[in-house]
């Protein structure tokens, strides 16, 4: 069995609309970083509930930002990242192009 590698935490999440925002805390297991052109949270949802596992700090689960330069094999290798808002999305505050 491979053990599994140890996924960057969210150490802030500042979207408060987002069901997994506890009071800047992401709550979700793990969170999907990425499109083709921008760094989005794909993970936000803007939802009246909270969800998500209150005892646990959000993982990133996949980047699929291959241009950044914390980015290896789809992979974030950051010790950790910020999400932040861009318009009416959810950003990867984190992302550095290489």
């Amino acid at each position: 069995m491979t053990a599994a590698m140890q996924m960057p935490r969210v150490e802030e999440c500042v979207v408060a609309a987002c069901a997994y925002n506890h009071t800047g805390d992401c709550h979700a297991f793990a969170i999907t970083i990425g499109s083709a052109d921008h760094a989005h949270c794909h993970t936000f949802v803007e939802m009246p509930v909270r969800a998500g596992v209150a005892e646990m700090v959000a993982q990133v689960g996949a980047c699929q930002r291959a241009d950044c330069r914390h980015n290896e094999q789809l992979e974030c290798r950051a010790p950790a990242i910020r999400v932040g808002p861009d318009n009416d999305m959810a950003d990867c505050m984190t992302y550095d192009e290489r």
